[in-house]
C-alpha cells in the first residue's frame, strides 16, 4: 500500500520558488546560486514570486520562466 505525503501550502509555494529560480538559471545558462542571489538582492523572491504565487503558478512553465527573466532584469536595472 502506498503512503502519500501531503505537502502544506507553504511547502508547495517553496517548491514553486525553487522551480522559478532553477528554470531561470537553466534558460540563462547560469548557476542556481547566482540566480538565487540576484533575485534575493532585488527582493524578487519575497516581493514578487512568493506574494504572487496564486496567479503565477497557473501560467505555463515557459511563460513563468520568461516572466522571471523579464522581472529580474527590469528590477536589476532599477538598482
Amino acid at each position: 500500500m502506498e503512503h502519500l505525503v501531503e505537502l502544506s501550502h507553504t511547502e508547495i509555494k517553496l517548491a514553486f520558488v525553487a522551480y522559478c529560480i532553477e528554470s531561470t538559471a537553466r534558460k540563462l545558462d547560469k548557476s542556481y546560486q547566482e540566480i538565487y542571489e540576484r533575485m534575493k538582492r532585488v527582493g524578487m523572491i519575497k516581493n514578487y514570486i512568493w506574494s504572487n504565487y496564486e496567479a503565477l503558478h497557473t501560467e505555463s512553465r515557459e511563460h513563468v520562466t520568461d516572466n522571471m527573466i523579464e522581472c529580474l532584469t527590469t528590477w536589476e536595472d532599477k538598482l
